[in-house]
């Protein structure tokens, strides 16, 4: 099910045009406030076994799903029956974020966003961990706090806070 971007004034909120990050990207068009929710993630609800069915990384000569995980069960694929909401590219650092509320994935605003920029959130994909996860899934963000990958950051581990004597 899609849904209709918000409109303010008949002004569109956001377009999709031409990425620096990856293929193309979506845009503010206007001021987007910090909270603002600003579109569904929709698509096809599939299994995981399906998801992987359809995307077989082996296959392809570089990472690129609309693929989105829900739940442990479902993951939506945002290139069946999807919106402009799979457009939005990872960043490290990003200005959106994914929420998941009652079944439904929203993208809302983490901070404000001016016109002209590109919306980004941080895809965090889940590490198997197999060295070829880093080839598949090279991040190119550009960001200053770039971890060189869009998958979920590996926890370093604590530091003992062991008082000397």
């Amino acid at each position: 099910m899609a849904v209709k971007q918000r409109k303010k004034r008949g002004e569109r909120l956001y377009e999709i045009r031409k990425s620096g990050i990856q293929g193309r990207g979506v845009f503010a068009r206007r001021r987007i406030r910090s909270g603002q929710r600003i579109i569904e993630y929709a698509g096809e609800r599939i299994s995981n076994d399906e998801a992987d069915t359809r995307y077989d990384d082996e296959k392809m000569g570089r990472h690129h799903t609309f693929l989105f995980t829900l739940d442990k069960k479902t993951v939506v694929d945002g290139n069946r029956g999807g919106n402009d909401s799979r457009y939005i590219n990872h960043s490290c650092d990003p200005n959106c974020e994914a929420v998941i509320e009652k079944g439904r994935i929203w993208i809302y605003a983490r901070k404000n966003i001016q016109p002209g920029v590109e919306l980004a959130y941080d895809y965090q994909y889940e590490r198997t961990g197999e060295e070829e996860d880093e080839k598949f899934y090279v991040c190119r963000c550009g960001s200053r706090k770039c971890r060189g990958s869009i998958m979920k950051p590996t926890r370093k581990p604590r530091k003992s806070r062991r008082k000397r004597p």
